[in-house]
């Protein structure tokens, strides 16, 4: 896929999660399959550059390209100066937040609350675009501030009549946070009403989904956030779905194990020793949710305060699902019995 002047394996991308897109996870879901990964949001007060968190978040050493940095705030000129800062510390695509719906970033008239305000918008954009005239800028939004003000195609338009090169649109309004099942109407009218590229967010948890909104919508690709979260293989499920029509086998015990381990070793080192244990116990409660036995080994996971007991408490658990099965199997997996519903939906 040829994506803001850059040549993409396929047309998936990594949703902006605050504290959880960090480097080691973005790297991860690059090579599991995931053609662009965009990073946590990053603050555009310039008073906050030098804290430790926004350090964190703006460090690309060794990320593949492209490096797309997203921004978050309400004032033209303050996100300018954010973009101008992020261009010169690596970044290669600078997406603009417009889609949170976290009332500590709404009640400060940013994330998802600027589409209230169509003017500001345009300022913002306009004034972003011409921050950083040779870097691509993108925008995610979503559909609306609520149900009764679904304004996503007015937003786009004004994005691409802004220079914009690329809208991302999750399919739900500010007021349904991720409250019942996302749309994907909206986003069609947005594609087929605009030039440039559109990509299709919200709910998308399977292979079968991802190509049924791709179908549904004609969007340019699909963002997936929550649902890799604990897998991130998910990427190149669907990859080879959309490539081939099939589904791959469910993954190896003994290579999640190792993917796992790769991933808790970044998180050591990016972090430090006592965050790291920290911001790893929540990735592995992810990797193993819905395994057999699963509550049981996080309640205790919880509770070790050092690397060489949480690992060594991760190889156990591996240990003991190798021997029941040589692949992953999952005693109850809620998203796919949703995505199944939602599914039935979409082909009415």
């Amino acid at each position: 896929m040829q994506f803001c002047g850059f040549s993409l394996r396929n047309n998936l991308f990594v949703a902006p999660m605050a504290g959880v897109t960090d480097r080691p996870f973005r790297q991860l879901c690059k090579r599991l399959g995931a053609a662009l990964a965009v990073s946590e949001m990053v603050t555009s007060n310039s008073l906050l550059y030098g804290s430790a968190k926004t350090i964190r978040r703006a460090n690309h050493a060794g990320e593949a390209a492209p490096i797309s940095v997203q921004i978050a705030g309400a004032d033209p000129l303050m996100l300018a100066q954010a973009a101008r800062y992020n261009v010169e510390n690596g970044a290669q695509i600078i997406d603009i937040n417009m889609g949170c719906p976290a009332k500590k970033v709404c009640n400060v008239m940013a994330g998802s609350a600027l589409m209230q305000d169509e003017a500001l918008v345009a300022r913002i954009l306009e004034s972003v675009v011409a921050a950083v005239p040779e870097t691509p800028v993108t925008l995610k939004i979503r559909t609306g501030w609520n149900r009764e003000h679904k304004n996503a195609l007015a937003i786009a338009r004004i994005a691409e009549n802004a220079g914009i090169r690329a809208l991302a649109i999750h399919g739900r309004t500010r007021a349904d946070q991720y409250t019942g099942e996302a749309e994907y109407v909206t986003i069609a009218e947005v594609k087929a009403a605009v030039r440039i590229p559109v990509i299709a967010n919200g709910d998308i948890t399977t292979p079968e989904k991802a190509k049924a909104v791709l179908d549904l919508t004609h969007a340019d690709g699909v963002m997936i956030g929550r649902a890799a979260q604990g897998r991130p293989w998910l990427f190149r499920e669907i990859e080879h779905f959309l490539l081939t029509g099939e589904k791959l086998p469910p993954a190896r015990v003994t290579e999640i194990h190792a993917i796992l381990l790769t991933h808790l070793q970044d998180l050591y080192a990016f972090y430090g020793v006592d965050t790291g244990v920290k911001i790893a116990r929540k990735h592995i409660a992810w990797y193993t949710r819905g395994l057999a036995g699963s509550a049981a080994f996080r309640k205790m996971m919880n509770a070790l305060p050092s690397i060489a007991l949480q690992q060594q408490a991760v190889d156990d658990f591996f240990l003991r699902l190798a021997q029941r099965s040589e692949r992953l199997e999952y005693a109850d997996m809620p998203d796919t019995q949703a995505d199944a519903h939602s599914l039935e939906a979409l082909a009415a």
